[in-house]
Formats: C-alpha cells, structure tokens, sequence
C-alpha cells in the first residue's frame, strides 16, 4: 500500500460488539469517513418489510435487490447516511423487527454482492473505517488495517436491551434479547454466503472488557505500526 492511498479499516465482528462507537471514534482520528455497512443491510430489511416479501425467500429477496434504490451520502460533519428510495431510514433502522428481518435477507447471495460492490466502490474514493461481518474476509481483504471485535453474548445482550429500552421498546426482555443475539450469531456463523469468521490477519479485542477509548488507542497504535512512512 503507498503512502497515497487513502486508509481503509475493516472491523467486523457479531453484533452488539461495539464496533458502531469504535469505528466512528476511528474514523474521526484518522480523519476519513466512517461507513456502517449494517445500516445499509438494515435498509434493506426495511425495504423487504414494507413490501411484505418474505425475508428467507431467496428469489423474491433477489428481485427487490434488483430493484432497490439504495444512496450513501455524508453530511457536512462527515457522518454516512443510508438513503432508501431517496429517505433517511435512520429513525427506522434498530427496530426490532428489523433487526430480524436483516438477519434473514442477509444469507442471500445477490444481497452480498450488491452491498460489497457498493462498499468498495464508495471506499476507495475516500478511504473509511468499514465495519460489518465479512469487511476484512470479502469486501477488503488485502487492508492490512483489520479488527475483530468480540464480547460474551450476555454482555452484548445487555448492551442491545439498552439501546431498545432508549429507543421505548418495553415490551422485549433481556432474556429474549439475548435469545435473538446466539440465534443471529448462528445465522452470521454458518451461512453459506460471506459467514461470520476471522484469521490471523486480524488483531481480536475483547471489547467486553475494554472500553471504547481503549479499544480505539489499541487500534491507532496497530495502525500506525503498519502504515508507510512519510515519503522524505
């Protein structure tokens, strides 16, 4: 990689890990944007509900795709917004029907090859700190920049039951919550399309024991470690 290249960090890891906070922290250290690849999937989840098709239909889940009006636009202080046939789908994304619903569109291949294409397109003109599931593994898998985040599945189940208590979801408890986040990391795990794993090439933290600050300096300093040296 030259100096000249914009800098791309791949985090990936199963949900309700952290990496949203962390690669926002990132990306404004670093001074590049930051790309939440979930929300573009969420978006997706959105679209699959309001047109009433069935997530775990793969043809008809194709057919939207084909269709799907999908635009990454940043603001003026450099946040990412996903826009859904021209809407900000922000208020809608972590719903909890939605949650599911992404889960479930997203084993299915053209799903996958729309999104990367989308990622590494939008990535490469601005350099970014993308985070997902399958960002170091199949969207940029030469970055030298890759982190896998991980945290017990009772950590991260209290962290979403959080966010939906904030949100004014009473009616869903810890215990079904952190139901939903050992099904979805089977889902993520074992589905034939771009599964949820890491290798050597990336640096694991366990954010369950570390917070965001933390976790953010451990990452400009393996960051730093690997990038070239400024040209004399």
């Amino acid at each position: 990689m030259s100096a000249a290249q914009p800098v791309i960090v791949a985090i990936d890891g199963p949900s309700g890990v952290g990496k949203s906070t962390a690669a926002r922290l990132l990306a404004a250290r670093l001074g590049v944007p930051y790309l939440e690849t979930g929300a573009m999937y969420r978006a997706l989840g959105i679209k699959a509900l309001d047109c009433g098709v069935d997530p775990d239909d793969g043809q008809a889940v194709a057919a939207l795709v084909a269709e799907l009006s999908l635009d990454l636009t940043l603001t003026d202080d450099g946040e990412m917004i996903v826009l859904l046939d021209g809407r900000d789908v922000r208020p809608r994304i972590r719903g909890t029907a939605v949650s599911n619903a992404t889960s479930r569109v997203s084993v299915h291949a053209p799903v996958r090859t729309f999104m990367v294409e989308l990622q590494r397109d939008w990535s490469r003109r601005r350099g970014a700190v993308v985070e997902g599931r399958d960002i170091g593994t199949r969207v940029f898998p030469q970055t030298p920049f890759k982190f896998f985040f991980e945290a017990a599945p009772a950590v991260r189940a209290a962290r979403r039951f959080e966010q939906l208590r904030q949100a004014g979801d009473t009616a869903s408890t810890l215990a079904e919550v952190e139901r939903q986040v050992v099904e979805r990391d089977a889902r993520d795990r074992n589905r034939a399309e771009s599964p949820l794993r890491r290798d050597d090439s990336y640096l694991a933290i366990d954010t369950g024991i570390a917070g965001p600050e933390e976790v953010v300096e451990r990452m400009l300093e393996h960051i730093n470690a690997r990038r070239p040296a400024p040209e004399a």
